[in-house]
Order: structure tokens, then sequence, then C-alpha cells
């Protein structure tokens, strides 16, 4: 890295993107990035362009010597590079609608990282992270893959089986929200708390809250269960409440993706509501793509637009950002990501992908042993890790029966007939992007 930092961005002509160049530029004095390739497919091609154009705005207002270069070349965009981030989604918004709509038509929620949707972006999306993982080893093999393709937890966990890169770590943005959530709450700076993770990505829990090193979760979670209780939310999650009882007992803070698990049919019933009316997630996100692109194709525009947190991506480039940075400068300082257990989960294969706090060190993340699961999360955690352990097989084997048996362990999915059916329906929705259940 003596001639400054290669960035490659896979899924460079996504939405988020200016949300990691602003994060570059804003850590340029630790982080010397020199080139930042963003890289898409021939279908990605016009938004590449356009986010590109701004990305180059925006670090040519900062005054900075980084180069922008935009390519459907994949192999040219990962040779030499010092870090990979990829951000892609397989079939685009269009696929996502599916994994939503496709599930309704059973009674069962239709999400893009839970559920049988979460089941379907990981069978397309794990061949890819792989064959991306296959072209790391031979064209930047000291490189680290950042992934924030969703669902991350199950992608990761595909890499560090069925891939010989080691240099690997799973990230995701909703720890950070829950911090800067929980700070509001107790009406504090953010840089004054202590939150220990636990769990999986998008089924992390705030275990202990510390703040200048007092333990504060039990008073955290008064504050959120009192009458006018107040609450930590996901923008793209809808915030229905909690049973205070409940979440007091509970005794942590769950991700507000939990909502699909402990408040499913209230979820249900939402999604179904929304899907007669403004549309799912997916199609309620194209809308917001479709206005972001146009922002971003003002030759004038040369910040991030503040329309962009509405698509979800808040705190991406301080997640990403703040990562790639302590990995380069050996921070040793706290983050929390999706990395090998190794041990810090007492109840989680030591082999598999969990989403705990980390030191970020030059070799990459070292988790914090945070013991075994509370009992009242452990059955769903470990029934959700089955679940991502068996969907990683089916989308590298392009088993039918492994695929159907994934499904049906799933907790959202109400029977094996019904699993069956969605399986069926979905595979057949999805055959273009799944060859390897088509051989």
């Amino acid at each position: 890295m003596t001639h400054g930092i290669k960035i490659a961005t896979i899924g460079g002509g996504s939405s988020y993107t200016p949300e990691l160049i602003e994060g570059f530029i804003k850590r340029y004095d630790e982080l010397p990035v020199s080139e930042i390739w963003l890289v898409d497919i021939e279908a990605g091609k016009e938004k590449l362009e356009i986010v590109g154009a701004l990305a180059k705005r925006m670090i040519a207002k900062a005054d900075l010597p980084i180069n922008v270069i935009l390519t459907l070349d994949r192999r040219a965009a990962l040779k030499d590079a010092d870090f990979v981030t990829t951000q892609f989604r397989v079939g685009q918004l269009d696929a996502r609608a599916k994994d939503e709509r496709i599930p309704l038509n059973y009674q069962t929620i239709g999400q893009e990282t839970n559920g049988p949707g979460g089941l379907f972006k990981g069978l397309r999306t794990i061949p890819v992270i792989l064959a991306i993982c296959e072209e790391m080893l031979e064209l930047c093999p000291e490189a680290w893959l950042v992934n924030f393709t969703n669902p991350a937890g199950m992608v990761t966990e595909a890499v560090l089986r069925y891939s010989k890169l080691k240099k690997v770590v799973g990230l995701c943005n909703g720890p950070i929200g829950i911090e800067k959530g929980i700070a509001d709450v107790l009406e504090v700076a953010q840089e004054r708390l202590y939150v220990e993770f636990t769990g999986l990505n998008h089924m992390v829990f705030a275990k202990g809250i510390y703040l200048d090193g007092q333990d504060v979760t039990e008073q955290v979670m008064n504050l959120m269960t009192t009458d006018a209780g107040k609450t930590v939310s996901l923008k793209n999650i809808e915030e229905l409440g909690w049973q205070p009882e409940f979440l007091k007992k509970l005794g942590m803070v769950p991700i507000g993706y939990l909502r699909y698990y402990y408040q499913t049919s209230l979820m249900l019933a939402e999604q179904q509501l929304a899907a007669k009316t403004e549309g799912t997630r997916a199609e309620v996100v194209k809308r917001v793509e479709h206005e972001l692109f146009e922002l971003y194709k003002d030759e004038q525009l040369d910040t991030k637009p503040p329309q962009l947190e509405q698509r979800g991506g808040a705190y991406y480039s301080e997640a990403a950002c703040n990562l790639i940075c302590s990995i380069y400068t050996d921070k040793r300082d706290i983050q929390t990501v999706n990395t090998r257990n190794n041990g810090a989960i007492a109840d989680i294969d030591p082999d598999s992908a969990v989403e705990v706090n980390c030191v970020i060190t030059k070799q990459g993340p070292i988790p914090l042993v945070t013991g075994p699961l509370p009992v009242p999360i452990k059955g769903l955690v470990q029934q959700i890790k089955s679940f991502e352990r068996t969907a990683a097989e089916a989308a590298v084997t392009g088993d039918y029966q492994t695929a159907l048996l994934a499904m049906t362990i799933n907790p959202l999915v109400p029977s094996d007939s019904d699993a069956k059916a969605m399986l069926d329906d979905l595979l057949q929705a999805h055959g273009e992007y799944l060859p390897q259940f088509n051989q």
C-alpha cells in the first residue's frame, strides 16, 4: 500500500455509493485512498455512470487526489486492490419485489433478508460472492473483502465455509443505528456509550449498555417501556411498538428486524396493507431510488443528498469506512461486525458467522467473548443459524431438497407444504438468476 490504497466497489452503481465516497473523503488523512474503482454489470451501466459522475464531483470539491474509475470489467477492478467492498443486488429491485410479494400469497412475511425472501436472496447472491472470492485469490490475494450485500450474515457464513478467502468481514449499519438510538433515548453523546452486542446479522441484541463505564441497561429498558416510552428503530422497519412487559423482561434492545419474529401477525398485516396501497418495500425503494438518481444527475450537485437516508443506507459509510480505516491503521478499536465466531458466543459453532463486538486490527477482527446466549433468545438465534447454514449449502449445491429443508426450518414459514409451494413459485420466478438449480 506504499503508493496509496486501491478500493474496488462491486455494485458501484448503487444509490449507496455517495455514502461510501463521503466516508473516504472524511477519512483521507488517515486512509489515503488513491483509486476507487466502481464496477457494475451491463444492466447497471446507466446508474454507474450517473453515480460515478457524482462521486467525481464530490472528490473534486474536496480537492483530493483520488482517482475514480468506472468499469464493467470486474477483474480489472479487482487487480491489486487493497480492499474490496460489495454492495450488489442480483436481479436488482425487481427480484426483491418478487421475494416480498410471492410469500404474501401464502400469508407469510415477504422480506429481503428474513423468511423465504431472505432464503432466495441468499441463493442468488452466494454463488456470485464465491466467484468474487475466487477472483480475489487470483488477482488481489492480500485484499480484505468487506461485504455489505444482504443477507450479510448468510453471505459471510458461505464465504467462511465454502471459500479459501480468509480476509472477509460482513458488515451491517444496524448496530450503529441501535447505538445511536440508545444515545438518543439517554440524551447523551454516542461517544460516551459502550454497547455489547450478541447474535447474528439482522438478529442482534444490545445485551449490555454502559454509559461512562456504568451499566445502564436497566435504565434504558425503563425509558423504553414507560407510557411515553422512547424507541430505538430503523428507518426501513415499520415501527409498531413493543409490549412493554415483554421488552422489560427481555432486558435487551432487539434490532428492528426482530419484529418479524416477535410481532409476526402485526407485521404481516402491515405488509399486506402496504402491498395493496403504496407497494412492497422494494417498490417504495424503487421510487425513492428514481428520485435519488434524478438528483444525482444534477451537475451542480457535489455532496451526498440528505434524501439518501430515506433509502435505509444511513451510517453505511460510517460502518464501512470505519472498518477499513481501522484495519489499515491497526487502530484496535471496537466495532460490531460479522466474523468467524471463534468461541465468542458459546452456543454457536466456532466456525460460523456471528455479529459481535470485535477489536479491529491489521490482522482483522478479533471477536470479544460475550458468553452463552441468554435463554430467552437462544432457541431463535440457533434456529436462524441452522437456517443460514442449510441455505448456504443449498446455494452452493443447487440441491432442491436442501433448499426445501432450509425453507421449512425457517420460523417464519408456517408448514412444509407451504414451504414447497413457495419454493417452487420462487424458483420459477427467479430461474434466470439460479443456474445451479436449473441443471
